[in-house]
C-alpha cells in the first residue's frame, strides 16, 4: 500500500456523489487516497475497524473465510463502489477481507469523519441505507442460492452476475477477467468443479473461453440453468 498523489474528483465515488456540494471541500480536507497491487491485502478479517473505503479505479474482492483452506467471495467491489461498511457496529472488527484484484486505488476516510457526514448529509444517509438494503437483500439469496441451487446453476449465475456488474468489451467478453479459483469461491465450490462445469458450458456452446477471457454466447440458455428444480437437501452441494 502507498498513498496515491491523484486525488479523486470529488464526484465519483459513492461519498462525493452522495454528500451536498457544500461537503465537498470536508472531504478533500479528510479523505486519503492508497493505491494496492493486485493481489494485496486491503485489511483482513479481525483487523480493527478504522473507516471504511470508496473505490476510485480497480476492482476489489470481498471474501470471507469458508471451512479451513477456503475462503467464499461475498461481492465484488469496482468504481464508485463501497467496501469496509460490513465492520460498521458495535465489534468494531471487519467480518471479512478485501483483496485487490486489479491495482486498485481507494478514498479512504476514518471513522470520525464518517459519523461527522452521516451526521451532516441526510441524503448520504438515505442512500447508504438503501444500499445496506439492496446488499442484504442480495446476501440472502445467495445464501439460499448456495444450500438449494445446483452448482451448474450457481455457476451460470455467477457469470451473469459477473456480466452484469462489469459489462462486456466489444468482443462480448466479460468486462473482468476472472481467475477459475475465484469464480469457485465466488460460487462457493471448487475449482475442479468449475473447470468442468465450464467445459461443459463451452461444449454446448453456452460460452466461449479464450485464454482468461469468457464471452457469453447464449444468454438465455444460461439464465435457464439457474431456474432449474433445487436440490431437496439444505446442505451445500459442491
Amino acid at each position: 500500500m502507498k498513498k496515491n498523489k491523484h486525488t479523486c474528483d470529488l464526484s465519483s465515488c459513492f461519498l462525493c456523489k452522495n454528500c451536498l456540494p457544500e461537503w465537498s471541500p470536508a472531504i478533500a480536507a479528510h479523505r486519503k487516497n492508497f493505491e494496492f497491487r493486485k493481489g494485496e491485502t486491503i485489511f483482513r478479517e479481525g483487523d480493527p475497524v478504522t473507516g471504511i473505503y470508496f473505490v476510485n479505479s480497480g476492482v476489489v474482492k470481498v471474501h470471507k473465510k469458508w471451512d479451513q483452506d477456503k475462503e467464499l467471495i461475498i461481492r465484488f467491489a469496482a468504481a464508485g463502489d463501497v467496501f469496509g461498511h460490513r465492520g460498521l457496529g458495535k465489534d468494531s472488527v471487519y467480518p471479512i477481507s478485501a483483496t485487490a484484484l486489479a491495482p486498485v486505488v481507494v478514498c479512504y476516510i476514518d471513522l470520525d469523519f464518517l459519523n461527522a457526514s452521516l451526521r451532516t448529509n441526510y441524503p448520504f444517509i438515505y442512500r447508504l441505507l438503501q444500499f445496506f438494503a439492496e446488499e442484504l437483500q442480495e446476501s440472502e439469496k445467495r445464501m439460499r442460492n448456495l444450500a438449494h441451487m445446483q452448482v451448474k446453476g450457481r455457476v451460470a449465475q455467477a457469470l451473469l452476475a459477473l456480466r452484469d456488474k462489469f459489462g462486456t468489451t466489444p468482443d462480448r467478453a466479460i468486462g473482468f477477467t476472472l481467475s477459475r479459483q475465484d469464480l469457485a469461491s465466488f460460487t462457493g465450490t471448487t475449482y475442479e468443479t468449475v473447470f468442468r462445469i465450464m467445459n461443459e458450458l463451452v461444449k454446448d456452446r453456452i460460452v466461449a473461453v479464450t485464454g482468461k477471457d469468457i464471452r457469453i454466447l447464449d444468454p438465455v440458455r444460461l439464465g435457464l440453468l439457474t431456474k432449474e428444480e433445487p436440490y431437496s437437501s439444505p446442505s451445500i452441494p459442491i
